[in-house]
């Protein structure tokens, strides 16, 4: 699951899938500069989430990471946080109308080849966005369902999460929940204990999902293992070693970086293993931008080789989200 690097005047590389979705800088020669021909439009993605301040999560990660895959990014902003590194103070909603206002002056212009939701802020938008992706049902969704900040401050209540079961599940094409997200999605009255990350799966299948990733960012493993699961089954079950540190948005990362490898044609399984081998990069080249948790360099193949130590993740938590 390593990457596959390649020179050509700067820096570049292809996953293993052979998609290649990072940008070679080329310089131009004079022919193609004077070329009237506009350039190919990159894949769109349409995201929709809440804003996140310090752009270590939220959408501004969304956009980073899709934009870093070579895809261009429109979004429909969900609610405005008060947050830093540390963790979210305040959630402040966007009004639904004015949600699918964005959203859908956007489609009416411009063609999207997959959606990405995260964080919804409210019952009534989790209920506009389930409404409009329903009338684009061949587009694929991927949903982040961010129930908590990475310090664990709650971000969606229980009627959001009901909402979410009901309205957009059974639209989604692939769901990324971390282990103790996933449980309180498939959570019901009859569990004398916590499922298992199997049995979770199996019950959001049940509501219609098509795909489920289940991150082990969270469970007492020496390895992170991230499990991908579909009507068959468990489909693929892949280990990254556990790095040391704390950081805010690798699962905001995670998410869009497989939504952006599907929009660069790649198919689930596939986007899923590059997906998973981009994140881990971004967190293995993490910086410390505030006092808190460390933030993941989503434009880490652009940047020259750092050497230094006292830049990486220190031993400190657990190496979660």
């Amino acid at each position: 699951m390593n990457l596959i690097w390649a020179q050509a005047g700067s820096r570049a590389f292809r996953l293993e899938s052979g998609l290649q979705i990072y940008p070679k800088l080329q310089h131009a020669d004079s022919a193609r500069m004077n070329s009237p021909q506009p350039a190919a439009t990159p894949p769109q993605v349409l995201v929709f989430a809440a804003s996140d301040p310090s752009s270590g999560a939220g959408i501004q990660a969304d956009l980073l990471t899709l934009a870093s895959l070579g895809c261009h990014p429109l979004t429909a902003l969900t609610a405005l946080t008060v947050q830093d590194t540390v963790g979210v103070q305040s959630i402040h909603p966007v009004n639904p109308e004015l949600l699918e206002q964005q959203a859908r002056t956007i489609l009416e212009d411009m063609p999207v080849v997959a959606f990405k939701v995260g964080v919804l802020g409210s019952v009534e938008n989790v209920l506009a966005v389930a409404e409009i992706v329903g009338d684009y049902p061949e587009i694929p969704l991927i949903l982040d369902p961010v129930l908590a900040s990475g310090r664990g401050d709650d971000l969606s209540g229980e009627d959001i999460i009901q909402a979410i079961r009901e309205m957009l599940l059974p639209q989604t094409t692939l769901v990324t929940p971390n282990a103790p997200e996933a449980r309180r999605l498939a959570e019901n009255d009859e569990d004398e204990s916590e499922p298992d990350i199997a049995t979770c799966a199996e019950r959001l299948i049940a509501l219609g999902v098509q795909y489920v990733l289940i991150t082990g960012t969270h469970e007492s493993t020496p390895d992170v293992v991230n499990t991908l699961y579909s009507q068959e089954g468990k489909l693929r079950e892949d280990r990254w070693p556990r790095l040391p540190g704390s950081y805010h948005g690798s699962g905001c990362t995670l998410a869009s970086a497989i939504t952006g490898c599907i929009a660069n044609g790649a198919s689930m399984e596939e986007a899923v293993r590059d997906g998973q081998d981009y994140t881990w990069q971004t967190l293995k080249n993490g910086f410390r931008g505030g006092m808190g948790q460390f933030i993941p360099d989503r434009l880490f193949w652009a940047r020259g080789d750092n050497d230094d130590p006292a830049s990486a993740p220190e031993d400190t938590p657990d190496g979660t989200s």
